[in-house]
């Protein structure tokens, strides 16, 4: 049963971390500066402001989310949790996966960490045979924190 949820957690963190890798590919880079003579005033690298305190409440509010669904076995849940919306058929092989893996504890391992529109959120699961820690990627996208994927 522990293989069934690791593979699950593996594989849906494989799947989220591929969607935001694919999103740093394919993102613009910016428009060029313009041709003044004049160079852009310098960038502030994201993790040197403060998070916003809306968006540090929501990144929290989503970790807590995703620990409820794993804890639940609740793959609809999760579904709902995410920036695209998921295919019945991924949903249902989540859901084969969690009810594979009998009953587990979810809960955060550490709180979420937040840079700029990306955040992580570490779940720490405990089943019937070990433990697995498992960073979700996080992501701002119109406004609203979601999970890539």
């Amino acid at each position: 049963m522990k293989r069934a949820l690791v593979a699950g957690l593996v594989l849906l963190g494989v799947a989220a971390a591929g969607v935001v890798l694919g999103l740093l590919l394919v993102a613009p880079s910016g428009s060029p500066p313009a041709a003044t003579g004049t160079p852009p005033p310098p960038s502030r690298p994201p993790s040197s402001a403060p998070p916003d305190e809306v968006d540090t409440a929501a990144v929290k509010v989503l970790a807590k989310a995703i620990v409820d669904a794993i804890a639940a076995h609740d793959s609809a849940a999760f579904g709902k949790l995410t920036c695209r919306p998921q295919s019945a058929e991924a949903l249902a092989g989540l859901q084969r996966t969690w009810d594979a893996a009998g009953p587990v504890t979810a809960t955060l391992a550490e709180p979420p960490q937040l840079r700029g529109e990306s955040a992580t959120a570490k779940v720490h699961v405990v089943a019937p045979g070990g433990t697995k820690d498992t960073p979700f990627p996080l992501h701002k996208e119109n406004g609203r924190w979601c999970v890539p994927g």
